[in-house]
């Protein structure tokens, strides 16, 4: 890669990491570094251990995660406005949790742990399938995907409501907080869950970049430069579903990472995957880092849910690049 991006990623990644300790001081209770390590309260040590920074590394998985999967999703279907939640990826996932929640099912403990994300992932490989399988048709074009993806969206919201009107108050309250998106349930062990399985995804994903550039030239030309084509597509899409499902389990439906952070790290650092996918991880954990920390600081002591913020930065920006596109193809 270029020294100027390399620089940049690794610029990049500094910055995420002052960050990430500058957000674990932020929150209904102020804890700075200095205190917890200067300081001899074993109390506010023990809450910045056990509550504050599983949350800001969750932080940090999830947003890497949506926008890895936004990034594959793009580069994938060869455009701009792919995105797991408007395509309904993210509502197939949450559909599955929801159902996972109102009808438990007793399993042992560490099944109990991994089983919602196995709930998200097949209700995120089945809308996944569906709109890959409508990209393949001659005359599948962006505004059919975007109506698929809409189809899908009022599918499994109407499927989310019906559970929702079936549960009890406890049940109803969690797929509330978790529909609007939260990182309030933070613990270790959803935190060693979900990036034990982001980990070896986002390596399987960074070994095709090579190929997913060559995908860029269409699917003819890159299995005539020897990419196995459906083979390729098929890990990607299951790598994309896996990690949108192992996000939405836990914080619930955050949208538009997946749709911004990918088009600016386009922008920002060009079109090779090799640059983009490492970018799209480091920019989007920092995005949801930053949506977070607001979220947590906003309105003190109540806190308002993530999810919400990120929509009101990503669906401007959406619109902006429907505009765009509007004026580049009139």
């Amino acid at each position: 890669m270029p020294r100027r991006i390399t620089l940049s990623l690794w610029g990049l990644a500094l910055t995420l990491a002052l960050m990430t300790l500058l957000a674990t001081g932020f929150g209904a209770l102020r804890l700075p570094i200095t205190l917890l390590w200067n300081g001899t309260d074993d109390a506010l040590r023990q809450i910045w251990f056990t509550i504050r920074l599983p949350r800001v590394l969750l932080a940090l998985v999830i947003g890497g995660s949506l926008a890895l999967a936004g990034c594959v999703m793009q580069g994938l279907f060869r455009n701009p406005l792919a995105d797991p939640g408007l395509l309904g990826i993210s509502s197939g996932a949450a559909c599955a949790v929801a159902l996972w929640v109102v009808l438990p099912v007793t399993l042992p403990a560490l099944l109990m742990l991994y089983a919602p994300m196995l709930a998200a992932f097949l209700g995120a490989l089945a809308a996944t399938l569906v709109i890959f399988l409508l990209s393949q048709q001659r005359d599948s074009s962006l505004s059919r995907l975007l109506l698929v993806g809409i189809a899908i969206n009022a599918l499994c919201g109407a499927a989310v409501g019906v559970l929702s009107w079936v549960s009890n108050d406890a049940q109803l309250r969690q797929l509330s907080l978790w529909g609007m998106g939260s990182l309030g349930s933070a613990q270790w062990s959803t935190l060693l869950a979900v990036t034990s399985l982001m980990i070896p995804t986002v390596l399987i994903i960074w070994r095709l970049a090579g190929a997913l550039n060559l995908l860029q030239l269409g699917d003819e030309e890159a299995h005539y430069l020897g990419v196995d084509v459906r083979v390729v597509q098929r890990m990607l899409l299951l790598c994309s579903a896996l990690l949108v499902a192992s996000a939405v389990s836990v914080s619930g439906v955050i949208g538009f990472i997946g749709l911004v952070v990918p088009h600016l790290m386009r922008m920002w650092l060009g079109s090779d995957h090799r640059a983009v996918i490492p970018g799209s991880v480091l920019a989007g954990a920092f995005l949801l880092l930053i949506a977070d920390t607001l979220a947590r600081t906003a309105v003190v002591p109540a806190e308002m849910p993530v999810g919400l913020l990120t929509s009101l930065l990503g669906a401007p920006w959406f619109l902006w690049l429907i505009f765009r596109r509007g004026e580049q193809h009139g």
